[in-house]
């Protein structure tokens, strides 16, 4: 056997940068590069190894955590066949990737997470960052993993390394079971060496395939939607990964279907298309609302039922309501008790539009989803066009930024009460431009997401939309923009706190408390003194960034014009009046629990309305 004799670190990088995906014959490098941050824990290690292998390209971050989120948002747009690594040192150098390792596997998309661990020889220990615990030497701050990865590892010994690093291959590639993926190394491993069999290192290509679902559940799928009298199709992110947009379009406009979208499947039709009621769910629009309700078949497709897109289990109130869910994982597959059409989505609606033929809603059916198609375009409209000058709240700053960009451009967000605005608001043109984490909705994800989406297609403008909170949680990787040209337009919206879960405390009673950025004052001993005087313009001008303030919507706009033409990453800073909030339209509901008793009026009422909304929730779990 020829080998060759290299440190684990070494082979490491030797072994990521020969790693290739195919699908449909198309084929690509699965790693882009790696991203890190030294420390003791693989300074000595990979850190040595990735100087020697100029062609596997690090990145320099701020931030362990934004690291993943970049990582993640790259193999988002990639639809999951391309992504990075990502190093950490031991200790608080690892802990901080969990958050973002989290995001990662909740959404389904691939990253490789390499943190330094302590010495396996233990000849030092405890080591300086090395958590001790009395029953036992084998635990570090890297076992913190082992629930959020789709695969966790150890490489104790140099040749383990060989069969730990095709397991978590088997899992970075595979539609059905990837996520995060956790290889801890013991720094004293990672700079030893052993005789590694040159196969090791030799291209290998990972096929991603196309799996067709059982025949007999297919066969019994079809039946079921031949006798739908009013079915609606549920399109989440695997559509989107699977790359199946003009299957699904093709679905919908054959048989009369209409289509509605989760906050990672919004994209997958065009908005303008007669049959796309958008948004699904808690956020969702009138008309998906509507249709929800009666449908007596819901076709999911590449959808993993979130809360929010299930109206926490209340959006289907037909109790003979029937669900076939198409997707790639068994375990979404399955939810709401439905008929289990386990794969690929692709593949799986070319097989029922072949099979279905014949089969209509009937023009009634159809027309009503037009209307509501066209009444949800004119109420978005009516939104907006109707512009307050000199006070503009979040909505009329995303109107005018969804007026203002190109087709093929990307917003992206994630948390607080923009995504709800946008999953009902954003006019989506192509299956790319609406990028949401909201699997997690991890505050902070915003700034190094879009630095990921840029990575991914620099021809794309990348807008950023980010509230102050979120902002204040990791804007340190703007200098990562500035460093590596990857120019992107952040949007900030200054809230004057967490308006988001402020407004969410006010509906159930709780009157926004430990919602807004005050002082504490001396008189109540509460944070609800003056507001505080941060001025997070100038902070992100610290950073490297061009900033612009403007005072209104048309000096709004005319900042946008001036960022789209810049050639380093641009803040424009906004403020709004964080009260003032979008309508809600049609039913939608999300189950936030209230106390059952309090001595506030304010909670006792929304209790009352809490009990209520809790009869329309649904367990779904009829037998099909």
């Amino acid at each position: 056997m020829i080998t060759k004799k290299l440190t684990v670190a070494q082979a490491t990088i030797a072994f990521l940068k020969n790693q290739y995906v195919n699908r449909d014959g198309l084929e690509n490098k699965f790693f882009a590069g790696c991203f890190g941050i030294f420390g003791h824990g693989n300074v000595v290690g990979l850190g040595e190894a990735l100087k020697q292998n100029p062609d596997f390209i690090y990145y320099q971050t701020r931030n362990e955590q934004a690291m993943v989120h970049t990582a993640a948002a790259f193999a988002k747009m990639k639809n999951r066949l391309q992504t990075f690594a990502c190093t950490s040192s031991i200790g608080p150098g690892a802990t901080n990737m969990i958050t973002a390792a989290a995001s990662a596997s909740i959404n389904r998309i691939p990253v490789l997470l390499l943190p330094g661990d302590y010495f396996s020889k233990r000849t030092s220990s405890p080591l300086l960052q090395q958590t001790e615990h009395g029953f036992t030497q084998d635990m570090s701050v890297n076992d913190c993993f082992k629930p959020i990865s789709k695969y966790w590892d150890r490489i104790n010994r140099p040749e383990q390394l060989i069969s730990s690093m095709l397991e978590a291959m088997r899992v970075l590639t595979s539609p059905a079971e990837t996520g995060a993926v956790t290889l801890a190394m013991p720094h004293d491993v990672q700079v030893e060496t052993y005789d590694f069999p040159i196969e090791f290192f030799q291209k290998r290509v990972w096929y991603v395939p196309r799996p067709s679902p059982d025949t007999s559940l297919l066969n019994k799928a079809i039946e079921i939607i031949r006798n739908a009298k009013q079915p609606m199709i549920v399109s989440g992110g695997g559509v989107i990964y699977s790359e199946a947009e003009e299957e699904l379009k093709t679905f919908a406009e054959q048989f009369g279907i209409p289509v509605t979208e989760t906050f990672a499947g919004k994209g997958s039709l065009h908005f303008k298309h007669p049959l796309n009621l958008g948004a699904m769910g808690a956020t969702g629009t009138k008309g998906a609302s509507q249709i929800s309700k009666d449908a007596d078949v819901v076709i999911g497709i590449g959808t993993r039922y979130s809360d929010f897109t299930s109206a926490s289990k209340s959006a289907w109130q037909n109790p003979n309501v029937t669900f076939i869910n198409i997707n790639i994982a068994e375990l979404d597959a399955f939810k709401q008790s439905a008929v289990p059409l386990q794969g690929d989505a692709k593949k799986t609606l070319q097989l029922i539009i072949e099979a279905l033929k014949g089969y209509n809603t009937g023009k009634v059916y159809v027309q009503k989803v037009k209307q509501y198609n066209q009444e949800w375009d004119t109420i978005v409209d009516k939104i907006y066009s109707t512009i307050d000058e000199n006070n503009p709240a979040q909505v009329e700053y995303i109107g005018a930024l969804n007026n203002f960009i190109d087709d093929k451009d990307v917003v992206v967000c994630a948390a607080g009460s923009a995504p709800g605005d946008l999953h009902k608001l954003w006019r989506t043109k192509n299956s790319k431009g609406f990028h949401l984490e909201y699997g997690n909705s991890c505050m902070g994800y915003e700034i190094p997401g879009g630095l990921g989406v840029k990575m991914a297609d620099t021809s794309r403008e990348v807008y950023v939309i980010c509230g102050d909170a979120s902002y204040l949680m990791l804007p340190s990787d703007i200098i990562t923009t500035i460093q590596e040209g990857y120019k992107i337009t952040v949007i900030l919206i200054n809230n004057e706190g967490y308006a988001s879960i402020g407004g969410l405390s006010g509906s159930v009673g709780g009157e926004g408390f430990g919602t807004h950025f005050k002082y504490r004052n001396p008189k109540t001993g509460q944070l609800d003194g003056d507001f505080l005087p941060v001025d997070l313009a100038k902070n992100a001008e610290s950073l490297g960034a061009l900033v612009y303030k403007p005072k209104g919507i048309n000096e709004y706009i005319e900042s946008l014009t001036k960022a789209k033409n810049n050639d380093r990453t641009t803040v424009i800073y906004v403020e709004t009046i964080r009260d003032r909030k979008m309508a809600g339209y049609g039913y939608s509901w999300w189950e936030v629990p209230v106390p059952e008793v309090s001595e506030s009026i304010e909670v006792q009422e929304a209790r009352k309305q809490y009990e209520e909304d809790k009869k329309l929730q649904k367990k779904y779990i009829k037998p099909h």
